[in-house]
């Protein structure tokens, strides 16, 4: 199978960082936050509605991240995300985690 056409997975807890990321940019809906990360990642993070709003429902929970009704620029109604202070904190934690993990991940690969 070529690499383009090998399935790509996050690895769990990657969407909750990339979306509170996206979310301390702006406040977005759940569809923009979706395409902010197709966009972002040149069409590799391809996030289904089955994974994303179960993921925000988890981090709202969390206190996360908070939600509210609004109008999209072609005026409907969704719901708008943004990121909390504790979301920016949670942020932090899993961005660090990450970084180690891939510093890891590259010296195993590096390895004869």
């Amino acid at each position: 199978m070529p690499p383009s056409d090998a399935k790509r997975e996050l690895l769990p807890g990657m969407l909750e960082m990339l979306v509170l990321k996206t979310l301390s940019v702006q406040p977005m809906h759940g569809y923009g936050i979706a395409q902010q990360l197709l966009r972002q990642s040149q069409d590799v993070i391809r996030v289904e509605e089955g994974s994303l709003y179960p993921a925000l429902q988890r981090m709202r929970q969390k206190g996360w991240i908070k939600a509210e009704w609004g109008r999209t620029p072609n005026n409907q109604r969704a719901r708008y995300y943004t990121i909390t202070a504790a979301g920016t904190r949670a942020l932090g934690e899993q961005e660090e985690g990450f970084a180690q993990l891939l510093a890891a991940v590259r010296r195993v690969m590096r390895t004869a």
